[in-house]
């Protein structure tokens, strides 16, 4: 029997120098995965619930316009405009919901998946990406994308019922219509004629169809069931520009790169630091050791003081530039630090130099 504990045997994750057990990472993941599906479906309540008042809403108000011919017409143009509200707080709801959604499809895809096909390890930028998402978290999809698909699955239907019933009602109430000239009397409500109510509301329903068409293309969004791989259809560049939710840091990639549909087809930003310091070799050595990043140290001469002092060349990324200044500042409080954007890290850490 082997008495050597399975403690100092046990392999280990090992991710930027650090080296953590195999055991306790998967458990922290483990425990970070049901927490995400927890807030998910909360969020996926609350859609629920959305569609439910829209529901609800629509067939009482169907009810009374149809229970007596002496009932308003307004009832159905007004309980449009009201489904209209909950569609919008919908799309809102989903936002949030697809925020979730996307961590936990990138858990699915690049951690459980990965441990299951060699080499039994998940994408090289997958951790990046998560944490990313968790230090700066920014809706994953644009509230055009979430509108139109919002309707597109549950609201277009309501809006066609909504509006027949009010066609059936113009033809039957107050009395049975013979023409379409006396449709459009009924139509009438209070002071405005039924002409324009007839133009309005064909506007309206024109505009909202008119969205659920033209964010077809849009894709950002994960989906629950959706594959991890694929193209989808492009709208026009001016469609684009106009619907499609964009991240004002991101460098966008060749179009034709495959990789995960779901997640922006971007670079993250990299940064590189410069630290002009009179502490070069305790600074140097605090962010070998905290950081387990490289250091380039280069001599300089402080104009101003004439006193020599060094300059630290140090490329991060954007998660970790405040894990940099702690550390810098722990070491020489009265270093001088310069962050600015890199536009390509190639190198080991980074991006392949091929």
């Amino acid at each position: 029997m082997n008495d050597i504990p399975r403690s100092t045997t046990e392999p280990v994750w090992s991710y930027r120098g650090y080296q953590i057990k195999a055991s306790e990472f998967t458990t922290a993941m483990a425990h970070f995965y049901r927490g995400e599906m927890a807030r998910s479906n909360v969020w996926r309540q609350r859609l629920d619930n959305t569609t439910n008042w829209a529901v609800i809403t629509a067939g009482a108000a169907l009810s009374f316009a149809f229970s007596s011919p002496q009932n308003p017409h307004g009832v159905i143009p007004l309980n449009t405009l009201l489904i209209t509200l909950f569609l919008y707080i919908e799309a809102r709801r989903y936002r949030y919901y697809e925020l979730f959604t996307s961590r936990i499809r990138l858990m699915e895809t690049d951690f459980f998946a990965s441990m299951l096909v060699p080499p039994f390890g998940p994408a090289a930028d997958w951790a990046e990406s998560l944490a990313e998402n968790l230090l700066h978290p920014h809706f994953t999809i644009s509230i055009w994308e979430a509108f139109g698909r919002r309707f597109r699955r549950n609201y277009m239907a309501i809006y066609v019922i909504l509006a027949l019933a009010w066609l059936f009602k113009n033809i039957l109430h107050p009395s049975l219509a013979t023409s379409f000239q006396e449709v459009i009397e009924h139509a009438a409500i209070g002071p405005i004629p039924g002409w324009l109510v007839l133009i309005i509301g064909l506007g309206f329903n024109g505009i909202l169809f008119l969205i659920g068409l033209v964010t077809v293309g849009l894709h950002r969004a994960s989906g629950e069931i959706l594959p991890r791989f694929g193209e989808f259809p492009r709208v026009g560049p001016f469609l684009e520009r106009l619907f499609q939710h964009e991240e004002p840091t991101e460098v966008r990639q060749p179009r034709k790169r495959v990789g995960a549909w779901y997640r922006p087809r971007s670079r993250r930003p990299q940064l590189l630091t410069l630290i002009i310091t009179g502490q070069g070799e305790a600074v140097s050595q605090a962010l070998l050791q905290e950081l387990k990043r490289g250091v380039t140290r280069l001599p300089g001469l402080g104009m101003f003081t004439g006193q020599a002092r060094d300059v630290l060349l140090v490329a991060v990324t954007l998660t970790e530039i405040a894990r940099l200044k702690a550390v810098i500042r722990q070491s020489d409080e009265s270093a001088f630090v310069i962050v600015s954007p890199a536009q390509e890290v190639l190198g080991k850490g980074f991006q392949p130099l091929e």
